[in-house]
């Protein structure tokens, strides 16, 4: 179940009617099902009118997750399409990013140390009754005549 709070939406030049944030929250609330680790989903749709009336319709949505966020963007002529194209693409890179991060934990890189390592020389260590003290440090501040 997602949590209200999750899924947060933004209109640029249009309106947001009930039925258009019911349609993302069900898209989206897909996404989250993939990751118990999306903290919160932003999306922005935005209308940006044209004379060829061509991609005017955008959807951007940025996914909140530990490491990099995930950032996507649909432009299309219906505003539904682009959510429906948006929800596939994040549903696509959310499971590509968590595949990435299960494979990453389960199969661990063996790295190959040479056998013989080049021995480095070490420096004798002084002991701590001799250690010298700078000459700045033993004598006392002179004090300001008054």
């Amino acid at each position: 179940m997602t949590n209200p709070d999750q899924i947060r939406i933004t209109g640029l030049n249009l309106d947001l009617t009930e039925a258009l944030k019911e349609h993302v929250t069900g898209k989206l609330a897909k996404v989250i099902k993939h990751n118990e680790r999306i903290v919160r989903i932003n999306v922005e749709l935005e209308y940006r009118p044209s004379h060829k009336h061509h991609n005017e319709f955008v959807a951007k949505a940025q996914v909140e997750v530990r490491g990099p966020n995930i950032v996507v963007s649909i432009e299309s002529d219906d505003l539904y399409k682009s959510i429906d194209a948006l929800s596939e693409k994040l549903t696509r890179q959310v499971r590509r990013r968590h595949r990435l991060e299960k494979e990453k934990r389960n199969h661990p890189h063996n790295v190959d140390i040479p056998v013989e390592l080049p021995k480095a020389a070490v420096a004798p260590r002084k002991s701590a009754s001799k250690v010298s003290v700078p000459a700045r440090r033993l004598a006392a501040p002179a004090r300001a005549a008054a």
